[in-house]
């Protein structure tokens, strides 16, 4: 069977995976541009004086340029659909070229000095457009619009007033004083867009709530707590504050927590793979509706989870109290995820946190574990139905089958039989009054033949329906079948007044067939028959100590005791080893 399919309402792009060698390529281009960032720093001697601290700056720089690279890679590889790993890899990159202002190459400084704000700014739009990758709502936008703007183009109006040494290509004029003042507005601006992207995500939270998982907490944490940083460090920059360099290196550090807080979440993800197996085993108990829930709820990490079934006949979903839920809207706090089966019919929904979106193999698991189970619980409430249903039909062909069966050997008995009994009667009047030899032999000739269809007619009647059990009881019936029996029999019935006539009637046949085997194939010397009731059933058994091998799919007798004692909710068993004499037990159910 194939597996249900898992979709997302409102629908999003799976996205399509980037090729290996496009991965494999952005990371060893971040290993690449630590290498050349790391060779720049040594061979240029001016920078030494100008970074305080080289070595500490150039591990904390390289260190951000390989963590979001590398990380940005497996984002990108994990959700393809998300624009956020690009973000990431861009945002390392651009670290990486703004470390081109330590090359003593007048073009190559010229790139890297008109590119050194703007990484900041690149993580302002990263850590905005958390988690699609997107900037939303417009407002947003304009902010990381004009954010890039000062990183980008007030840097290029620095450069152009000089102040920057002789490997400026951009220069014009030498007005640094001039310069200083665009450099103070520029540090000014781009700190108050990392403060108002603080505020952004502030209102984001408040609106939404706290993301579900802690690490998605600690992430968007370490988001915020980096643009505090960035806006401290620029603010100092601008207003000339005290201790830059160790806020410089407190800038670099908290940024440098975001990428661990990314591959924490990651290895929750990992971790969080156990759940699922967790989950298959606890839905192999077929837990009810309610139970189903909550299961799903501790497997997904999160509490408000809601479940809910697709009614076809009303075209709606209900809960499990049969109360109609309408699934979100697209822009509502909640979203939910469309269950269906096999044939892409929709079996139910699950209304979750929006954060599982993050977490889409963790989300498709559960939810295919949960259409499965919703898909096994159907399938098994028809088998149960059609089940209850075929029982039903085979007691219904039994009781009519008996109760045709009781018709005719009740008409046999008041019909057929009497009518030949009148006509011996009627023999035995003829020949007293014809009195003659020949005549007497004609009808004691008559006669005979008249006792041998009666004969025959009971042995007819007994097979249609027992008669003795309708008219004495099970006891006494089964006292006669002993005493006919071809082998002496050891009967013991321990029963408390009269069962329901079919199971007296399948508990008379049963043991008529047994009875008649063992007369023909058994060879037998000896049989046992008991019949007792305990525990609210009727269980009996017939055992014969004769050469065994007894098959039941080998005849019609054996299959049509087990067709009856199944059409009644029983069970029949039969144990016939060969030279071990046969033993045959059936057990059914009474309610009296």
């Amino acid at each position: 069977m194939a597996l249900p399919s898992v979709t997302h309402d409102p629908g999003v792009s799976a996205g399509r995976r980037p090729k290996p060698w496009v991965l494999l390529a952005c990371a060893l281009g971040g290993i690449v541009a630590a290498v050349l960032s790391i060779l720049m720093a040594l061979k240029n001697e001016a920078v030494h004086g100008e970074l305080g601290h080289p070595l500490v700056v150039v591990i904390l720089v390289n260190t951000i340029t390989v963590s979001y690279i590398l990380c940005g890679t497996v984002a990108w590889w994990r959700r393809p659909s998300s624009h956020f790993g690009p973000l990431m890899i861009a945002a390392g990159g651009v670290n990486f070229l703004a470390t081109l202002s330590w090359a003593t190459n007048d073009l190559l400084y010229t790139v890297g000095q008109a590119l050194d704000l703007l990484a900041p700014v690149v993580f302002l739009h990263a850590f905005l457009a958390f988690p699609t990758g997107r900037l939303r709502p417009r407002s947003v936008r304009a902010l990381v619009a004009v954010a890039y703007v000062a990183a980008v183009g007030l840097e290029v109006v620095r450069m152009a007033l000089g102040g920057f040494g002789p490997h400026n290509l951009l220069e014009v004029t030498n007005r640094p004083e001039a310069g200083a003042v665009v450099a103070q507005v520029q540090y000014l601006v781009v700190g108050a867009c990392c403060l108002v992207g603080v505020g952004v995500l502030a209102a984001r939270r408040r609106r939404e709530g706290p993301p579900l998982h802690t690490s998605l907490t600690l992430l968007v944490d370490a988001f915020a707590l980096g643009l505090v940083m960035i806006a401290v460090l620029f603010v100092s920059q601008a207003l000339e504050g005290p201790a830059l360099q160790q806020i410089r290196w407190a800038a670099f550090v908290t940024l440098a927590l975001a990428p661990v807080a990314f591959l924490a979440g990651l290895l929750r993800d990992r971790l969080a793979r156990t759940a699922i197996a967790e989950l298959f085993v606890e839905l192999r108990k077929d837990p009810a509706p309610a139970d189903l829930r909550d299961a799903l709820a501790r497997a997904l990490h999160d509490p408000s989870l809601t479940l809910a079934h697709w009614l076809p006949e009303f075209g709606c979903y209900a809960d499990d109290e049969g109360m109609r839920v309408d699934l979100p809207a697209e822009d509502a706090p909640r979203e939910a995820t469309v269950i269906r089966d096999h044939h892409g019919d929709r079996v139910a929904a699950l209304i979750h946190d929006p954060g599982l979106a993050e977490e889409p193999e963790l989300l498709a698991g559960v939810t295919a574990a949960a259409a499965i189970a919703l898909e096994n619980s159907r399938l098994q409430s028809e088998l149960r139905a059609r089940l209850q249903d075929l029982r039903g039909s085979r007691a219904r062909v039994f009781e009519a089958g008996t109760r045709e069966r009781q018709r005719l050997e009740r008409n046999l008995h008041d019909g057929a039989q009497q009518r030949l009994i009148a006509l011996s009667l009627e023999l035995g009047v003829l020949e007293a009054e014809l009195d003659s030899p020949d005549a007497s032999r004609s009808i004691d000739h008559a006669r005979g033949e008249i006792a041998t269809s009666l004969e025959e007619l009971r042995e007819i009647a007994r097979g249609l329906h027992p008669a003795v059990v309708t008219a004495h009881g099970l006891e006494v019936a089964l006292e006669q079948l002993a005493a006919r029996a071809p082998v002496p029999v050891q009967l013991t019935v321990t029963m408390e007044g009269r069962l329901p006539d079919p199971l007296e009637v399948a508990a008379f046949y049963l043991v008529s067939e047994c009875l008649a085997n063992v007369g023909r194939y058994a060879s037998a010397s000896t049989a046992t028959v008991d019949v007792s009731t305990a525990g609210g059933g009727v269980s009996v058994e017939v055992i014969d100590d004769g050469v065994g091998g007894a098959d039941p799919e080998r005849g019609t007798g054996l299959r049509g005791l087990a067709d009856r004692v199944e059409a009644l909710d029983g069970r029949l068993r039969i144990w016939s080893p060969v030279g071990g004499g046969t033993r045959v037990r059936a057990e059914m159910p009474c309610a009296r």
